[in-house]
């Protein structure tokens, strides 16, 4: 974790900082290697130390890891970090733009520093990934691919939703997942035009078309993967619909590398789909960074200017939504390389009929 610290400590600099407060869950995991942490303390990064501010909960945990004076054990955090602050003689302190309005006001009225908020310090470092980091993306997403094939083996028509999304959660933990990222999305018929719906009660049909939409930690990393199959012949439109989103899918993954521009790559699968007349049914961006996070930088989309870096892992997923009808929706994370890409998932995108 110390040359991760060591990243940030030399942001300082350019940011006009002298310290920097960080309070998010996934960034105090990235700097200390503890998940979950959130709102159970700081960590204050200075110039040239960093101070782990915390209650005894933690302190077999990191005693290893900082010595009795940068280990601060206490309930009030808060007054923790003024002190330090006040002891070092401090001149400016940021602190992430996510932190809770309460906690502002606190520092605000007893700090002695100068504060600044300062949104995406650490998410910004966390998006070039380590070789351990890509190793256990590498992981999270064969077992995605091994998930969607357990699926595709049960599944039938007669099932519900949350069936399907219970069996796929006790594979994915009994093969060596933590937890779900987020909610996992089985849609089957006109449901799967809802981008964000989740599984219900409601019984997959045969000839519905269905979205399976999941991600789930392996060793702290997840993967996120979307897939549409067909429970028996599906409705003519969104087969050929389907057709569309998979040739915009992979028009966006040739063009990722190192150095591609988000809007861009955005443009190369929108304007394929606008062209085949299904752009007002394509509502949401093209994807997005995952990590210790479902959602991190960079975000892919009409509306940003991002520039991808190598050794960042990156979502392209394309849909398109037909209210009262259906929808498809197919996602593959991506590496990105110096010179292009290696798709992590790998299960089939051609269109199962089952």
């Amino acid at each position: 974790m110390s040359s991760r610290i060591e990243r940030l400590q030399q942001t300082f600099d350019q940011l006009k900082i002298d310290a920097f407060l960080v309070s998010s869950e996934a960034n105090l995991h990235y700097l200390t290697g503890m998940p979950a942490m959130a709102g159970d303390g700081y960590l204050l990064v200075l110039a040239d130390s960093v101070y782990l501010i915390t209650d005894a909960r933690y302190q077999t945990a990191f005693n290893g890891q900082y010595d009795q004076d940068h280990l601060v054990i206490t309930r009030d955090y808060l007054g923790a970090v003024c002190k330090i602050i006040a002891q070092t003689q401090t001149g400016v302190m940021g602190f992430e733009a996510d932190l809770p309005y309460a906690a502002y006001s606190y520092l605000d009225e007893y700090l002695t520093s100068d504060l600044v908020g300062l949104p995406d310090v650490v998410d910004q470092l966390r998006i070039t990934k380590s070789a351990e980091e890509i190793q256990r993306l590498r992981a999270a997403a064969q077992l995605a691919d091994a998930g969607f094939e357990y699926v595709t083996s049960i599944v039938r028509p007669g099932m519900r939703e949350i069936d399907v999304s219970n069996l796929l959660d006790a594979f994915m933990r009994s093969h060596g997942a933590s937890n779900p990222s987020f909610t996992t999305i089985v849609l089957g018929g006109a449901r799967a035009a809802l981008p964000h719906g989740t599984a219900s009660t409601a019984v997959l049909e045969a000839g519905q078309m269905v979205t399976l939409d999941f991600g789930y930690f392996v060793n702290d990393y997840t993967a996120d993967m979307t897939r549409t199959f067909a429970l028996g012949t599906p409705d003519a439109k969104l087969k050929t619909a389907y057709q569309a989103v998979q040739q915009a899918q992979q028009a966006v993954i040739d063009h990722v590398q190192a150095g591609a521009n988000s809007a861009d790559l955005d443009a190369a699968g929108r304007d394929l789909l606008t062209k085949a007349g299904y752009g007002p049914a394509f509502n949401h961006g093209m994807g997005h960074g995952i990590g210790l996070a479902i959602h991190e930088g960079p975000l892919i989309s009409k509306n940003t200017n991002n520039v991808l870096v190598a050794n960042s892992v990156v979502t392209v997923e394309p849909g398109v939504y037909f209210p009262d009808l259906g929808g498809i929706r197919i996602e593959d994370d991506v590496l990105v390389t110096a010179t292009g890409h290696e798709r992590l998932t790998q299960a089939t995108r051609n269109l199962l009929i089952l």
